[in-house]
């Protein structure tokens, strides 16, 4: 018999806030995260704007000793996983914490370690870079130090999958949960990649959007859609076998219900326009939930502000739902946080826990006029009430990595 797997914590530092309630209030209210680029100087720069964060403080979690050790990215891992960790109640539990362990995706890791050392290594000579430069550039290394700081001694992992990182990363937590190897799993992902040499390579890409107005330029499903602007931040969800919950009394957030993976093996970045594929992926999603497709009111879509991908996913939900597409609520919080890379499908599984608990579809900020080919319930400006039972949320990534990851209220 498969178990339930609950969620009991969670933690976030994104474009919009640095703790879920000061995100998620933003998030309802439409509030947009992205702006001028103030990390490195963009006056000869194609790309301008960014979804950075914003009076961010670590030293509020970690010592600064710690923190001149560790890449950005596993920095913002760390501290959202202190704050879902704390959430949970879980640092009072004698247990086992050999049933306990980690998955914390990044799609690229310590992108900021390698432009620096690199640079080092060209001015004084590449035997005198950092001693930290490897533990802190590999990606693996955000699960490796969430691990040490909680003991948690079960598997240590990190899906990379791109865009797609951090959902499969939840999706194998939930599964290793679900069928018994673990009995608690912090899953998440973590993302720092607002670098010149980052947005330089998704430049060269034409995958950015140009546009110099934040609220105008992340505008998933909007006919003057250009590209996707780049975020960066961490989020971690507390995943825990739901009788092991109910035993300690935790309060429990939501529940994940359902999870699928499909690859499109079709193009390196492009998605397959037929859309089989990712329809395939929210398929298999809803029937590991045991529900079927009307079952499912709201939807988190992957949504980034390019035109083929937001033409790609609106295809595929009416693949997938039919008629009852048209009563869906679907939209992109990317409008507001940006594109978090490995890490957006961990901050959108919050914005999906918080819709599912507080009753509130989040909206697609700043969407004017919907593109003709997407025609759905895209929920504009601020977040609307909604009876939220069940939600999916969608991610896609270069390579072709489609994952779906199901919601449920508990």
């Amino acid at each position: 018999m498969k178990r339930r797997v609950v969620i009991t914590g969670m933690g976030i530092v994104c474009p919009v806030g640095n703790t879920v309630e000061e995100a998620w209030k933003n998030v309802k209210d439409g509030v947009c995260g992205i702006g001028p680029i103030t990390k490195y100087d963009t006056s000869d720069r194609k790309v301008k704007l960014a979804g950075e964060l914003k009076d961010f403080n670590p030293e509020e979690y970690m010592d600064a000793s710690e923190i001149r050790k560790l890449d950005d990215y596993s920095v913002y891992a760390v501290c959202a996983a202190q704050q879902a960790f704390d959430e949970s109640g879980l640092e009072s539990c004698d247990d086992d914490r050999r049933r306990w362990g980690v998955t914390m995706s990044s799609g690229i890791g310590g992108i900021g370690t390698i432009e620096s050392e690199h640079s080092r290594g060209l001015e004084k000579g590449f035997d005198r870079v950092s001693a930290y430069y490897i533990p802190k550039a590999i990606s693996n290394m955000a699960a490796g130090n969430i691990a040490i700081r909680h003991g948690l001694k079960g598997m240590c992992s990190c899906a990379v999958s791109a865009c797609a990182s951090a959902a499969n990363g939840i999706g194998d937590a939930f599964r290793n949960i679900r069928d018994g190897y673990a009995d608690v799993m912090l899953a998440g992902g973590s993302e720092a990649t607002i670098t010149e040499l980052c947005i330089g390579g998704f430049t060269a890409l034409k995958a950015l959007s140009k546009s110099e107005d934040p609220g105008r330029a992340s505008i998933p499903f909007d006919k003057e859609r250009n590209g996707f602007v780049m975020g960066e931040g961490a989020a971690v969800l507390v995943l825990e076998e739901y009788e092991h919950a109910v035993s300690r009394g935790a309060k429990i957030l939501g529940e994940i219900a359902g999870y699928a993976a499909t690859c499109d093996a079709y193009h390196i970045t492009a998605l397959d326009p037929s859309a089989k594929e990712s329809s395939r992926c929210m398929q298999l999603a809803i029937e590991d939930a045991g529900i079927t497709a009307e079952d499912i009111d709201y939807v988190n879509a992957h949504g980034t502000s390019t035109k083929i991908n937001d033409e790609c996913e609106t295809k595929a939900i009416h693949n997938v739902f039919g008629e009852h597409a048209k009563k869906l609520k679907v939209s992109s919080t990317k409008s507001m946080t940006g594109h978090l890379l490995g890490a957006s499908a961990a901050v959108e599984a919050v914005f999906t826990v918080k819709a599912i608990e507080e009753a509130i579809a989040p909206p697609t900020a700043g969407l004017q006029e919907a593109d003709e080919a997407c025609d759905l319930d895209y929920v504009p400006g601020k977040g609307q009430e909604a009876d939220i039972k069940y939600a999916m949320s969608n991610s896609f990534g270069f390579g072709g990595h489609n994952v779906c990851l199901v919601f449920k209220k508990i």
